[in-house]
């Protein structure tokens, strides 16, 4: 049997996990079981307590990313031995001779580089020196795919998309963080609070909500989560206890919330992909979300969509879904039938496919 051995930018799975921290665990677990599939896995940190299967490749990550925006220097290739290709995982790829592929989950911080992160502009620098040497592009989403193509200038950008964000039990008991509001009819949104997921957006349409129902937010703070605070605060007299807070949760409370909540809120100005839709569904609990990137591609006709500017239009949406009806049951039943198009086998197929490509195209 012929082996392909792939070295695994494994870094996301070190710190505090984002979504792009469970695609990449998800991707190796699968992946690794496989046969005709080696693994290496690799790390650019000298912080992370890497495993006795990782490679850490003996650079300051600031100081390496800095020096790969600007040339394609210091190469990888003499800590990556015996490799066919290289796959980054999380948007950058260190520059080596090897056939290479990067994985980009959306494309918010190239089409806005004045709202991203200095460390993230970097990140779109090197991405686009990467490509033009050479490297293809993995995305989770046609509509990603489309975007980068014209973004980046190539036509070695290919669609796999992932799997499902994975379930988890809710527990028996309600945790005490979600105390405040359990026994009121509440709407959640997940994700870090971050500019494109626009919560303070949504915090202003609690007016517009039916009485008594409740907005829960859990995520860990991000670069608008200061504005978040202030919309709060800056709501009508008998509307900010309305709004609750949580910040980043356990893999339990989300589970509680998920099992709990009458309705999912996501009204992000972007997505590549999205796993709290998939989670929603898979928990049966319905979903209102803009129209926009690959919402509608990943949430299928399980999630009501509404124009990315219509305001009234989300929470009119929201409010109809919050009840008992027939209309909320054909919703979590199509949601649910959509979460079972997708799968990690299916995801590490596709990708053992495309790897086969970048390696037969060098």
């Amino acid at each position: 049997m012929v082996v392909m051995r792939v070295a695994l930018d494994t870094g996301p799975l070190h710190g505090h996990q984002t979504g792009v921290g469970r695609a990449v665990s998800n991707l190796s677990d699968t992946l690794g079981s496989r046969n005709g599939i080696q693994l290496q896995p690799f790390v650019l940190s000298f912080r992370a307590q890497i495993s006795g299967n990782e490679t850490r490749l003996p650079l300051p990550a600031r100081l390496a990313t800095r020096l790969w925006a600007r040339w394609p220097w210091p190469r990888a290739d003499r800590w990556l031995h015996n490799v066919d290709l290289v796959h980054g995982t999380n948007y950058i790829a260190p520059p080596t001779s090897l056939p290479t592929l990067i994985s980009m989950y959306d494309c918010w911080f190239i089409e806005h580089p004045a709202s991203a992160h200095p460390d993230v502009r970097r990140a779109g620098e090197i991405l686009r020196r990467s490509v033009a040497a050479g490297a293809w592009v993995h995305t989770s989403s046609d509509a990603t795919t489309r975007r980068a193509t014209a973004l980046l200038g190539t036509d070695r950008v290919r669609t796999v998309h992932l799997g499902p964000g994975g379930a988890t039990v809710p527990p028996p008991k309600t945790p005490e963080i979600c105390q405040p509001f359990v026994n009121s009819p509440f709407i959640v949104a997940i994700g870090t609070t971050e500019h494109r997921k626009r919560h303070p957006w949504l915090t202003r349409l609690v007016p517009k909500l039916d009485s008594g129902v409740s907005l829960v937010i859990a995520g860990a703070d991000g670069d608008d989560t200061t504005r978040l605070h202030h919309t709060i605060e800056g709501l009508p007299p008998g509307y900010q206890e309305r709004v609750h807070t949580l910040g980043p949760v356990a893999a339990d409370t989300k589970a509680w919330l998920l099992a709990n909540a009458r309705v999912m809120a996501y009204p992000s100005l972007d997505e590549g992909f999205g796993f709290p839709i998939l989670e929603a569904q898979g928990a049966g609990l319905p979903l209102v979300a803009s129209d926009v990137g690959s919402i509608g591609e990943v949430g299928g006709d399980g999630v009501t969509l509404v124009d990315v500017d219509d305001a009234d239009g989300f929470a009119e949406a929201l409010n109809a879904l919050i009840d008992h009806s027939a209309d909320r049951e054909r919703h979590i039943a199509r949601g649910r039938s959509n979460v079972e198009r997708f799968s990690w086998q299916r995801c590490a197929d596709e990708m053992v496919e495309l790897y086969q490509e970048v390696v037969a195209s060098s």
